[in-house]
């Protein structure tokens, strides 16, 4: 019970101070306690406490305002700190013009993602919401590939992905290859 008043007071401040120093959010946490004492709660806390990543997306699930089925949005970025790649596939709930990151998958490679790793958080999507709580789902043009789209297919989600200029579709009531643009 301790964790979930502690982390009802994080998410709070967190909202408050729109940054995620610790210094800062120990100084909105709505407590008797002095921010000092907050700071180190902060602290063990996320020295200790091995978050539940699907706990977390139920919670956002949950506490967005308005109701299902949502806007997905799918997005990878990568970068590099120090000598380290760092590489991060997201499916986030697009509302009100914010994503709301669900589900993150951290990639052990640079370049972009492979069909199985989309599929994967896709279908972790589904297991935790359900299909009928997905309206449709944007993404870049990264996110190409027959078995991508035969995934996306097979569980009814609408898309809308983003297309280079030479790229060849096949009409499927003919057969024919026609350029999209």
């Amino acid at each position: 019970m301790a964790r979930v008043k502690f982390f009802g007071l994080f998410i709070c401040a967190l909202c408050k101070v729109q940054i995620v120093s610790f210094c800062k959010l120990a100084t909105a946490f709505e407590t008797p306690a002095k921010s000092g004492s907050a700071l180190r709660r902060i602290q063990r806390f996320m020295a200790e406490y091995a978050l539940d990543s699907n706990l977390l997306a139920l919670l956002i699930f949950k506490i967005l305002p308005r109701q299902p089925p949502f806007k997905l949005a799918m997005d990878r970025t990568s970068w590099k700190f120090g000598k380290t790649n760092i590489n991060v596939l997201t499916l986030a709930i697009a509302y009100d013009g914010v994503a709301f990151p669900i589900l993150i998958s951290m990639l052990d490679k640079r370049g972009n993602s492979h069909t199985r790793e989309r599929v994967d958080i896709i279908n972790s999507c589904v297991e935790l919401f359900g299909k009928e709580t997905i309206d449709c789902l944007p993404a870049d043009r990264e996110f190409i590939g027959k078995q991508w789209i035969n995934c996306l297919n097979q569980n009814g989600i609408r898309y809308y992905i983003r297309i280079r200029e030479n790229f060849w579709v096949e009409n499927p009531k003919n057969g024919k290859h026609f350029k999209a643009f």
